[in-house]
């Protein structure tokens, strides 16, 4: 009776394995760096041969100075104001939809308050024969113009009708808002001139006078304005 002899089966060895799979990996990892550097050289060559990018050049001239003014203002306080104008323009016979617009504009601006010593008259200042007292004499203060911020002014909102879009659509320029600017400074000048501003101008203005006039060695400072007696 003839046995059958059976061959022990022989276990692969397992480092080439694990070298073929840190091969693998190390060629994946590879692969990846590639790519990696590829797109960043592509994105970096595309931002320097950018060939729709737009470059600006500043042609300006230097600035010329013309003069120089000798100041004899006393700036003695300085308001901020913001307002939102809201301006509506409506066509006689047709809805806001065809033929309108109505915009929110945010202003923001400050307004200055000084007195004007140019003006003074020769009597405005009398001193004590011992040189102790002082009287000063000053008009009111006064209202500078309107500075608007430009940074710190915008349109809010804005709504128009289809014909002003299509219109502004045709235009050369872009829509004008010197309007709306315009009413922003006349809306604050106005709020400047209806709040004590000016009395807190004459008021800092009196306080800064006293105090240096005292300094100089009075011991009695009186400042009155034009009105007072």
């Amino acid at each position: 009776m003839n046995r059958q002899t059976s061959t022990p089966q022989t276990v692969p060895d397992a480092e080439p394995v694990e070298r073929r799979r840190r091969r693998g990996w190390r060629l994946l990892a590879g692969v990846l760096t590639v790519l990696v550097l590829l797109v960043v050289a592509a994105r970096l060559t595309w931002s320097y041969l950018d060939p729709f990018g737009e470059t600006t050049v500043d042609r300006s001239q230097p600035v010329l100075l013309q003069s120089i003014q000798n100041m004899s203002r006393y700036q003695a306080a300085s308001g901020n104001f913001q307002v939102i104008v809201d301006l509506e323009k409506d066509a006689a016979f047709l809805p806001d939809a065809i033929k309108g617009s109505r915009t929110l504009f945010v202003g923001a601006g400050s307004v200055d308050a000084y007195i004007d010593f140019s003006g003074l008259p020769r009597d405005a200042i009398t001193v004590s024969p011992d040189r102790t007292e002082v009287s000063v004499r000053l008009p009111h203060a006064q209202l500078e113009k309107t500075n608007l911020n430009n940074q710190k002014s915008y349109v809010y909102a804005q709504q128009r009708g289809i014909l002003d879009r299509v219109q502004e659509m045709l235009s050369n320029s872009p829509q004008n808002q010197q309007e709306l600017y315009v009413l922003a400074e006349k809306k604050i000048a106005e709020a400047a001139l209806a709040s004590d501003l000016r009395a807190r101008a004459d008021q800092n203005t009196k306080l800064m006078l006293e105090g240096m006039l005292k300094g100089l060695g009075f011991t009695k400072v009186t400042v009155k304005f034009a009105d007072e007696r």
